[in-house]
């Protein structure tokens, strides 16, 4: 089985305490349209966060 992920979008955007339960909220509503997102800390600015839009 092929499991190929396709990174559609990135952006970086200033950290925020709730921001996951975007992501959170975004991934239940939209995983069935083959839509996944993520989220990490940028490890060279501790105050910017990475947002990933996959295809999977």
């Amino acid at each position: 089985m092929e499991n190929n992920i396709e990174v559609l979008s990135t952006v970086k955007v200033s950290k925020s305490l709730d921001i996951y339960k975007i992501v959170d909220s975004l991934n239940r509503t939209l995983k069935e349209k083959d839509l996944m997102f993520g989220l990490a800390l940028d490890e060279n600015d501790q105050e910017q966060m990475i947002f990933t839009i996959y295809r999977t």
